[in-house]
């Protein structure tokens, strides 16, 4: 039996939260200083990649200690878990205008696949609602960062 706590706890907010303010200051400084836009992209875009890869070793970590998955459930979640880090990993190299569109596509990707996990197993009430939070805020400020770089050009 999995034993999550029924309100979200503190630290979790946050962190998660606090997770969110390099996204917002880089695309602020983006938004502000035309000269760096190029460095502050990129650090987005990387900042991007590793929260991405981060959230999914969340399925690797349900994946671990949910009981009631099935084998095959199990091993889905592993698998999968392992997917958005491959996704993130080249999109540093990537141009811009193709590496953000695979970061916001892999956390779209990966918040449908927390809707799948939820339907399977017992996740915490304020799983899901935090992860769409914190999901469309890192896509907001990706895409605003994209369209930043065409007016700049």
């Amino acid at each position: 039996m999995n034993s999550f706590p029924d309100s979200r706890p503190q630290a979790v907010a946050w962190l998660g939260y606090g997770g969110l303010l390099p996204f917002v200051m880089l695309t602020a400084l983006l938004a502000v200083d035309v000269d760096g836009g190029a460095f502050f992209r990129e650090a987005l875009i990387g900042y991007g990649a590793v929260i991405l890869s981060f959230v999914g070793a969340l399925h690797w970590g349900f994946a671990m200690v949910l009981s009631r998955l099935t084998a095959p459930q199990r091993t889905e979640a592993f698998v999968w878990s392992t997917v958005p880090a491959l996704l993130a990993w080249p999109a540093i190299w990537l141009a811009d205008s193709v590496a953000v569109p695979v970061l916001v596509c892999g956390f779209i990707a990966h918040y449908v696949q927390d809707l799948r996990l939820a339907r399977r197993a017992e996740l915490p009430a304020w799983y899901l609602p935090l992860r769409l939070q914190l999901s469309v805020v890192a896509c907001a400020c990706l895409s605003v960062s994209l369209l930043l770089g065409q007016v700049g050009r």
